[in-house]
């Protein structure tokens, strides 16, 4: 270990639970972050400052104002532009730390892409907000015997839960099916910030245990607060079940592709449009749509306003049309727009 970095690090090395060994791992470690906004984005940051510099951010989404209450590692300027949440994520990262690695992914986590995505990781955390892409976590994870951690938050509420393959159930043995009807989501029902940070805070103390070598002193356990009404509660993960369709079985239809929706909803009044994987030319989409309604564009995406509807479209083809819940309609805009 160079001598800046033993300074650096040096209140974190003094911790009996590390040392200077646990903390050598942790500077060799690569952890992969699924989603970059409440949770993701602390974590991020979180994991930076205590030394982990090889990171991927993965997320498909842009910074919006709403998102600076909660979403730790964004400004005003970053809203502004319109910046996806990956690509400015990894600036504060760098400028947090120069020798930080930090690769963002603009892009949706899929099937077809997550083991080029996810495959390098030593460690996967989850911070994204649905359960198709956790169950891909999921079984991505189980499949290739990597450890990572699921996490929730909404309102005042959240949990945790690690997973070790083969040695702790998995989210499909506690869950074996997303959860029936509509859910609680940060947009309809709000959050409190402090909330999202506690547990990106529990999180990222199960993912050093593992990046310095510690995997056995991993919290066995799922984890939920109520940080409103101050109550605490853990119980212990069960043992991987025989019947689990993912870990027992190791049927991974996740992984496979065979639950992909062609169109999900992005957990507010918005529909994600990811069908369509094709390259666009933004610059000459910008042209197009100008004398139509007003534009806002940069390298990594193009902003459409064409009230009440607002599109985002990706240069991989991908859309996100707010405004609605409508699939149908976000479906409709999207081909009259952008072409079908």
């Amino acid at each position: 270990m160079e001598a800046r970095d033993r300074e650096r690090f040096s209140r974190q090395i003094r911790f009996s639970g590390l040392g200077e060994e646990g903390q050598e791992r942790i500077l060799r470690a690569r952890a992969v972050i699924a989603g970059c906004g409440a949770l993701g984005s602390f974590q991020a940051g979180a994991l930076a400052r205590a030394g982990v510099r090889r990171l991927r951010l993965i997320d498909r989404d842009y910074i919006e104002l709403s998102n600076l209450q909660r979403q730790w590692l964004y400004e005003e300027s970053d809203a502004e532009q319109g910046l996806p949440k990956a690509v400015a994520a990894a600036r504060r990262l760098r400028a947090i730390d120069s020798a930080v690695e930090a690769e963002p992914f603009v892009t949706d986590l899929t099937a077809a892409n997550a083991g080029d995505l996810l495959g390098e990781a030593d460690l996967l955390l989850d911070g994204t907000d649905n359960f198709e892409t956790r169950y891909l976590i999921n079984d991505f994870a189980v499949s290739r015997g990597i450890p990572w951690i699921y996490g929730a938050a909404v309102e005042s509420y959240g949990l945790v839960m690690p997973v070790l393959p083969g040695q702790t159930a998995c989210l499909r043995c506690v869950y074996p099916d997303p959860p029936a009807g509509s859910q609680p989501t940060c947009e309809t029902a709000g959050v409190l910030n402090c909330i999202t940070s506690l547990v990106a805070s529990f999180q990222v103390a199960e993912a050093l245990k593992i990046l310095s070598g510690h995997p056995e002193q991993v919290s066995r356990r799922i984890t939920t607060v109520d940080l409103w009404s101050g109550v605490t509660r853990q119980i212990n993960q069960p043992a991987p079940r025989a019947d689990c369709p993912c870990c027992g079985r190791r049927e991974f239809v996740y992984l496979d592709g065979a639950r992909r929706a062609p169109i999900s909803l992005c957990g507010r009044n918005a529909v994600q449009i990811h069908e369509r994987q094709r390259p666009l030319d933004l610059a000459e989409l910008r042209r197009t749509l100008e004398p139509l309604g007003e534009v806002r564009a940069n390298e990594f995406a193009l902003r459409f306003f064409l009230p009440p509807y607002e599109m985002t479209i990706f240069p991989d083809g991908r859309a996100i049309v707010k405004g609605t819940q409508d699939a149908g309609l976000a479906r409709s805009l999207y081909a009259k727009y952008v072409g079908a």
